[in-house]
């Protein structure tokens, strides 16, 4: 097969560029083989294999290339397979209808010559694309997905078997991955006892962790496996999941059809929680499609543990575990919670496809969650103004929780509710920015009150914390510590938010 007549090394090339490359430096990488490569000898000599089906003149040697007889060969091939070659004598393939064009003679054998194997599978296209019954495939793929050595090998004989037949690449996207190799960076043998098989890694943590472990892997480069790094993996997988089973666990009894908040109507925080899921979602599925899966496990991972654990559930459970679920707080945080929830185990189904569908089955659907479509990217759905806002509290936040952390480190606390904090701040526009979260701020800073005070002699841009214990008594309700709690008769050991909730029970 020669790649320069009829221009086909350029046709090569140009079809090269049309195709997307994942890693990008694949691009580089099948150009220059593409480039140096010389003709392509398609024959062999072996035992056995797919024949290449000429049939020559006993007497002359004649090759016999008649397009018909290529043909009826094709055809029998078709019905029996190409050992169809090996069975029937030549007399029997080609039914006595063809002779010697050089000197006319019936007398015919058959060759001997294998097509290489690499044209074998270079033409796999054609039949799982283009013989297959019915429109359930289309020429050309949408990826071909292979080893980093199949530059050389199977990219490039399909490439060359394509634009030789059809003129064009026969994918539209070329996926390669690195090797594994064992924690050291070596090849796995036997004989050095390094080998970690797939079946006892699903046996000890289950199918979903060898599923995270390749995602979780950059596979543009070797990639490496031990047991080290899967129990890391697990404890990472375990957190994923067991933010799964907390939201899963505080959406008993809701239903989204009659409990749900329109988003505009949801509390700040709740917003600003499905817009960093939006954020999160733009990630995953512009990872999806680049083909960068290590980045998708890496995002959930880091959404699940600061946006999720760290901030958002942790301030929820006041609202979660105090406030009626019927009022405008408890399904507004709920209604944050079911859209996340969804949202994720949809996005991670292709995954986690095990612990998806267990965790979509509790939440009563009947049918599979990968029968689901995966989430659609709505840009209009984040708020940059509202991150940002947020982005801002998060910082003073951060050094209240460490004041509190150096109170419980002195004894002089213990749970932070016992706390009450004083915020000094010596510009009025900082105090009112936190005054904008109002009767919030205990909850988010996990106190039981918060004051806020402008001090002109505290410096410019700095925030003083005063932490002290908390005045009034412990509601056994809620934790929080009130002056109200024991001012209703009836309800002598709850605050007053309580006694609301529970009457309006």
């Amino acid at each position: 097969m020669s790649v320069d007549k009829f221009d086909l090394r350029k046709k090569l090339l140009e079809e090269i560029r049309k195709v997307k490359w994942i890693p990008e430096a694949g691009q580089n990488r099948i150009s220059g083989m593409v480039e140096q490569r010389p003709d392509w000898c398609l024959s062999r000599q072996r035992v056995w294999g797919v024949p290449v089906p000429v049939l020559y003149c006993s007497t002359c040697e004649e090759a016999i290339l008649d397009p018909a007889l290529i043909r009826q060969l094709g055809e029998r091939f078709r019905k029996e397979g190409s050992d169809a070659w090996f069975i029937h004598s030549a007399l029997e393939l080609t039914e006595g209808k063809f002779n010697c064009p050089k000197c006319g003679r019936k007398d015919l054998k058959k060759g001997e010559d294998i097509l290489d194997v690499w044209f074998e599978s270079g033409a796999s296209h054609i039949s799982v694309l283009m013989d297959w019954p019915g429109d359930l495939l289309a020429f050309p793929a949408d990826m071909y997905l292979e080893g980093s050595d199949q530059h050389r090998g199977w990219f490039q004989s399909s490439l060359l078997v394509s634009c030789g037949i059809s003129g064009k690449a026969p994918y539209r996207t070329v996926f390669t991955h690195g090797f594994i190799m064992d924690g050291e960076g070596r090849k796995m043998s036997k004989s050095l006892g390094n080998v970690i098989s797939p079946l006892d890694v699903m046996k000890q943590y289950g199918a979903d962790i060898l599923r995270l472990w390749v995602v979780s892997s950059d596979t543009s480069d070797d990639i490496r496996i031990s047991t080290d790094s899967l129990k890391r993996l697990s404890e990472g997988y375990r957190k994923i999941r067991n933010t799964f089973k907390y939201l899963l666990g505080n959406l008993h009894g809701f239903d989204p059809h009659k409990d749900a908040l329109p988003e505009d109507e949801l509390l700040e925080v709740d917003r600003w929680a499905l817009s960093k899921l939006e954020a999160l979602i733009e990630e995953m599925s512009a990872a999806y499609e680049n083909g960068q899966l290590h980045r998708i496990y890496h995002a959930v991972y880091n959404f699940c543990v600061r946006e999720m654990s760290s901030f958002y559930l942790d301030v929820l459970k006041d609202r979660l575990y105090t406030d009626s679920k019927r009022s405008v707080s408890g399904r507004s945080c709920r209604t944050a919670l079911y859209e996340i929830l969804t949202v994720l185990i949809k996005a991670l189904a292709p995954i986690l496809s095990f612990t998806s569908e267990e965790v979509w089955e509790n939440l009563g659907f009947k049918t599979s969650v990968h029968l689901e479509s995966f989430p659609k990217v709505y840009p209009k759905r984040r708020a940059a103004a509202l991150e940002e806002r947020w982005a801002r509290f998060l910082l003073v936040r951060e050094k209240v929780l460490k004041a509190l952390e150096e109170k419980r480190e002195k004894k002089e606390i213990g749970n932070s509710l016992e706390a009450e904090v004083e915020l000094s701040l010596s510009k009025n526009e900082d105090s009112d920015f936190l005054k904008s979260f109002k009767e919030d701020l205990p909850g988010l800073f996990l106190v039981s009150h918060v004051e806020i005070v402008v001090q002109h002699e505290v410096s410019d841009g700095e925030l003083n914390v005063v932490v002290s214990h908390a005045r009034g008594r412990k509601c056994e309700r809620c934790w929080n510590y009130r002056e109200t709690v024991g001012k209703d008769k009836k309800h002598e050991t709850l605050c007053h938010r309580c006694v609301a909730v529970i009457k309006g029970a």
